[in-house]
Parts: structure tokens; sequence; C-alpha cells
């Protein structure tokens, strides 16, 4: 599975690069990364529970947490680090059909074209990640696609806090 999610990690990092999402280098933000496994324990059964039916929704949604965990973190970590469930806060808010919703509205303000463009975009890298599981032709069920499930939500929170990252300003460069 190490192999599986070090190619969706370039494949995001191709995609997302060509459309200016991302740096060439990506950032670090290692106080978001350690919330990782918290919010994976946290999403996992609703993302599961939804993944037949609306896999995009189960996939993408990740994608915005990271995003969420970002602005977080450049706003008021003091505050959000010390929230015992990060993603229930979160999902609680309209429910887990409309917290894609609420992040984009609510915690990272968008309206407008920024709005949808960050739909478009999310919605893409959820299809490619899902057509990515799907290919690796994983017997429903088994702990092998429960890990291939977890390696692409993984992937998904890192890149959208990436993206979120760099739409706030956060450049990581080469120091001379």
């Amino acid at each position: 599975m190490e192999q599986f999610e070090k190619q969706l990690h370039q494949d995001f990092y191709q995609f997302l690069q060509s459309m200016n999402e991302v740096d060439a280098r990506l950032p670090e933000c290692s106080d978001g990364e350690e919330k990782w496994e918290q919010m994976a324990k946290a999403y996992i059964p609703d993302g599961i529970k939804e993944f037949n039916d609306f896999p995009s929704a189960s996939l993408g949604w990740m994608m915005y947490i990271g995003m969420a965990v970002a602005k977080m973190w450049d706003t008021e970590w003091e505050i959000y680090s010390k929230i015992e469930d990060l993603y229930a806060h979160m999902r609680d808010k309209r429910g887990y059909d409309a917290m894609d919703e609420y992040i984009r509205e609510e915690v990272l303000l968008l309206q407008g074209v920024d709005y949808t463009v960050l739909e478009k975009v999310t919605g893409e890298c959820a299809s490619r990640v899902y057509n990515a599981l799907m290919h690796q032709r994983l017997e429903p069920g088994t702990m092998e696609a429960f890990n291939g499930y977890v390696a692409c939500l993984h992937q998904l929170y890192l890149f959208g806090a990436a993206m979120q990252l760099k739409r706030m300003g956060y450049h990581m460069t080469k120091m001379n």
C-alpha cells in the first residue's frame, strides 16, 4: 500500500502543480500533519458509510478538511488545536452532507468564482483518487481495501492543506 500512496502523491503533485494549485516545493505544516491521525479516526466511520453511494464526497470531503485545518492553523491554532474532536466540530455545523459548503463558506470564506473553482478542483481530485483506487482491484471489505481508502484520504488531506497554504501566501522556496 505504501507504493500506491506514493503513486497518489506523485499524481496529485503533478496535477495540482500543472493547475498552479501547489508550488514546486510543498509546504510543511507539522501541526496540521500531527492532526491527521485524529482527523482520520474521527472521519473514517462517516466516510466509509458514504463511500458506496457517494465515493466522490467520501473522498473529497477529506481534502476540504485538510484545507480547513490549514486555515485554522493560520488564524487561531491556539484555539482550534485544543478542540478534542475537530472533525466533529466541523461536521456538526451543518451535517456531513453539507460539510464541503460549510468549509468553503465559513472557514475558507469563499464566494463566487473562487468557491466554484475550488469545488471543481476538489471534485477532480476526488475523481482521480477514486479511479486510482478502483484500478487497484482491491476486494471490498478487506483490510487491503481499507488501507487503500486510508491512503487516498491521507493524500487528499495533505494536498488540501498544501493548496490552502499556498492560497494564503505560504510559499516554500529555497533559501540562499
